[in-house]
């Protein structure tokens, strides 16, 4: 059965950080890139970070550049996102995916595993 699987998120306050984490199963996890993508309510669903397999490849949305980190660990077959600074906007519904194609890319439909999501509330 294939898995994702989020955990990490929480209320905090503007300014304070965040580390959320995902964790798969059911699927070669390593060849696989991986994405944080977030929804607002009432917002589409859009791109956070994305890794690709090797994690050679990074990609981040401008407006979390240089607050937020992606990593991944191959071995634990975990992903995580490092936000620090957080803000109002940082608001949503945080969900992991997991692409087949192994690259970085922003298009929803290339990911074909998704997890549950969640929440990241930030006060300000």
């Amino acid at each position: 059965q294939v898995l994702l699987v989020e955990s990490g998120g929480g209320l905090v306050q503007a300014g304070d950080s965040l580390r959320l984490s995902c964790v798969a199963s059911g699927f070669d996890f390593s060849s696989y890139s991986v994405a944080w993508f977030r929804q607002a309510p009432g917002q589409d669903r859009e791109l956070v970070s994305a890794l690709s397999w090797s994690s050679q490849v990074t990609a981040y949305s401008g407006s979390v550049e240089g607050r937020f980190t992606m990593s991944r660990d191959n071995g634990k077959k975990r992903a995580y996102l490092q936000m620090n600074d957080l803000k109002p906007e940082d608001t949503a519904v945080y969900s992991c995916a997991a692409g087949s194609g192994g690259g970085v890319d922003a298009a929803i439909v290339m990911y074909e595993h998704w997890g549950q999501g969640t929440q990241v509330t930030v006060s300000s």
